[in-house]
């Protein structure tokens, strides 16, 4: 008989500002604060180390992955503590005029054994003024990740990737039981889908869902919606912090995935199909595209 596979995962989450050190100071200390509670799996959200709105400001600040202060504290916080921490993104210099929007997971010696950058870019324009453009600053990643964790295997996300049903499914498909969605969700968007997203991501793959989140008001004066999260296969919350910067906890039992996988195999009823739809052109129906 199998032993069975579970492990502690914890969410920080944070209120991040524009003092890097201030904030791998925040992140660490609540990094400690998971380790000394029993977690196996830390992730904190995106945006980690800096939270900048301001284009000039940010690259005034970040520099090439190889040179980033809060990625050399965090591997060496990792390598102390003896914890798989998953740094949910950096902004890390990838060219003159742009960055990556990028997640790295570091294991138990320090080591970096993921990286992920940002597929889907947040550019949008919600009500009361409040807009976004991060493809003006960040190049998107166009590569899916699974990691191999020593508890399980995990598919990397960012934020607004969690809109985008298809990519957890393709992780899902390929071997993830954990997804993860470290966020910097808008207070306003986060009202009303925040909950709703993560517990359909996690029902439609039959996995459980790991979301640290950014809460508060912040330095750049923007609103963020916090309420990290944790959900299981079936769509439950399991686990759920408030607004404020804090340590969630929830243990991880990887035996309740192939439960709800049996009970609806949606992983395996999938079936390709053809889309037909009027042209723009002439009102004639055509071939559009396919899925699988």
């Amino acid at each position: 008989m199998s032993e069975p596979r579970k492990f502690r995962a914890a969410l920080v989450q944070m209120r991040t500002g524009r003092n890097v050190i201030a904030n791998i100071d925040a992140a660490a200390k609540m990094i400690r604060e998971a380790k000394s509670l029993g977690a196996d799996y830390v992730q904190t959200p995106e945006q980690t180390s800096l939270m900048e709105l301001d284009r000039a400001s940010l690259f005034g600040h970040i520099v090439e992955e190889e040179r980033d202060p809060a990625l050399a504290a965090f591997q060496e916080l990792a390598r102390e503590l003896k914890v798989h921490l998953h740094v949910g993104s950096l902004a890390v210099k990838v060219a003159p005029e742009k960055a990556a929007n990028r997640a790295f997971v570091i294991d138990a010696n320090g080591e970096i054994v993921a990286r992920y950058d940002k597929i889907h870019m947040f550019d949008v324009d919600l009500a009361k003024g409040e807009s976004y453009r991060e493809s003006n600053t960040y190049r998107a990643g166009d590569v899916a990740v699974v990691v191999q964790a020593p508890f399980c295997k995990i598919g990397l996300t960012i934020c607004y990737d969690v809109r985008f049903p298809a990519l957890y499914r393709a992780l899902a498909e390929a071997g993830a039981e954990v997804l993860t969605v470290p966020a910097a969700f808008t207070k306003q968007t986060g009202e009303a889908h925040w909950h709703l997203l993560l517990r359909a991501r996690a029902v439609e793959t039959g996995c459980f869902v790991l979301a640290a989140a950014q809460g508060g008001h912040h330095e750049n004066k923007r609103d963020t919606y916090g309420h990290s999260l944790v959900v299981d296969p079936w769509g439950q919350v399991i686990a759920e912090a408030g607004t404020e910067p804090g340590v969630t906890m929830a243990e991880i039992d990887l035996a309740l995935v192939a439960q709800a996988r049996q009970r609806v195999p949606a992983l395996d009823h999938g079936r390709r199909f053809e889309v037909i739809a009027p042209a723009k052109d002439n009102g004639r129906l055509h071939l559009v595209g396919k899925a699988s």
